[in-house]
């Protein structure tokens, strides 16, 4: 589990969603230039649903008021 410190919970968010943007960035490349390795996608997939869970644990850790 992330540290209480909200400084580090925001630190981990920032460094959470720019995974999670890169994944998605590179599903569409994959997806976009067939024929595709489906089992590379859905591991893929499956990391970008994990970290997607990570983000919305942590933000609810931050509060509403510490949500950039």
């Amino acid at each position: 589990m992330p540290p209480d410190d909200p400084q580090a919970l925001q630190a981990l968010l920032t460094e959470l969603r720019a995974e999670h943007h890169d994944l998605d960035e590179r599903l569409d490349r994959l997806a976009g230039s067939p024929p595709h390795d489906e089992l590379l996608m859905r591991r893929m997939k499956k990391r970008k649903l994990q970290i997607k869970d990570r983000i919305a644990a942590i933000e609810r850790m931050l509060g509403p008021d510490l949500i950039a």
